[in-house]
């Protein structure tokens, strides 16, 4: 079998208080049961305010030798050592959550404006928005110049929380939307049922690849019925930091973050901070390895690592 690769993980730390760590960056390597920690994110501009708030970074993107990584309303490209070698922000991103790299453009989430913006790679520049919004008895997508002043007020009535795009659309799935999205400058279909409160929904394989965060479990609805594996736990009383967490939303066993690795076999990350590696054939764990006990400390992004040691 191939080898497991190198994954990329990305941290947020809830329930952080200003002069803490907010989360980080982990170099994973599953197959070994090793990770490293290549960079703590503390920084005293962050905003403490809403639902997960800024603290920790979001999605990741590696286009060639730029790691895309946002946090939640600046977008930073990384080089391999991990030094910001550029930023962006955009009055209309806040909350950010995920990120998509398609074709030579980058699609980001803004949970605080129920909107996905797009940065065209070329010019490195954001061009448009979609936002959706309730129409016609469902909901509908008005499409917005990203740099103009003429944007969508704030809005997380959806919590659009993921963007994935392939060659079959542009797909939006959000924590308040029981459905994946399949969305088009004229209209908004639905690709498929989802329960509510999923992440990192995704076509794949012909049906559905989500981690569904409130039943605890990683799933896929395929052609040929259902999987479900379910996301590590741990005795109560192997939990740290559960008595640090003012926010009350921490808590063990909430997934978040996914990357297919091949046609069976998917990382998936948990809280306290896990990877675990998934057999979808097997419908069993092929590896899993806990970076720390601290409740507060949650998996976000996920990427596979392409540069050699």
């Amino acid at each position: 079998m191939t080898p497991i690769p190198k994954l990329l993980l990305s941290s947020v730390v809830r329930g952080s208080q200003q002069g803490d760590s907010h989360g980080g960056l982990y170099l994973v390597d599953p197959g070994r049961g090793a990770f490293e920690q290549v960079l703590d994110w503390n920084t005293c501009d962050i905003d403490f305010e809403g639902r997960g708030a800024d603290r920790g970074l979001r999605g990741i993107a590696v286009v060639g030798d730029d790691i895309f990584i946002a946090a939640s309303d600046e977008l930073f490209v990384f080089d391999r050592t991990f030094r910001i070698t550029a930023s962006w922000r955009n009055p209309y991103l806040k909350h950010c959550h995920e990120l998509c790299v398609h074709r030579g453009r980058l699609y980001l989430t803004s949970t605080g404006f129920d909107s996905i913006l797009r940065m065209d790679l070329a010019s490195r520049a954001f061009d448009i928005g979609l936002r959706l919004q309730p129409g016609g008895g469902g909901l509908t997508v008005r499409v917005f110049d990203a740099t103009g002043a003429a944007g969508p007020a704030p809005s997380h009535a959806l919590h659009l929380n993921n963007v994935h795009v392939d060659d079959t659309g542009v797909y939006a799935s959000g924590r308040h939307v029981p459905a994946l999205l399949r969305l088009a400058p004229e209209s908004v279909t639905v690709a498929a049922q989802l329960p509510l409160g999923t992440h990192n929904a995704r076509p794949w394989r012909g049906g559905v690849l989500f981690n569904d965060t409130e039943s605890d479990v990683l799933a896929w609805i395929g052609p040929h019925g259902d999987v479900r594996l379910p996301v590590p736990r741990y005795p109560d009383a192997d939990l740290t930091g559960v008595q640090l967490d003012r926010s009350g939303l921490a808590r063990q066993a909430f997934g978040r973050g996914l990357c297919p690795l091949d046609d069976g076999r998917i990382a998936a990350g948990s809280s306290p901070t896990t990877v675990t590696i998934h057999d979808l054939a097997a419908r069993g764990q092929v590896a899993s390895i806990n970076l720390t006990m601290d409740i507060r400390n949650a998996a976000h992004g996920l990427a596979v690592w392409p540069f050699s040691p």
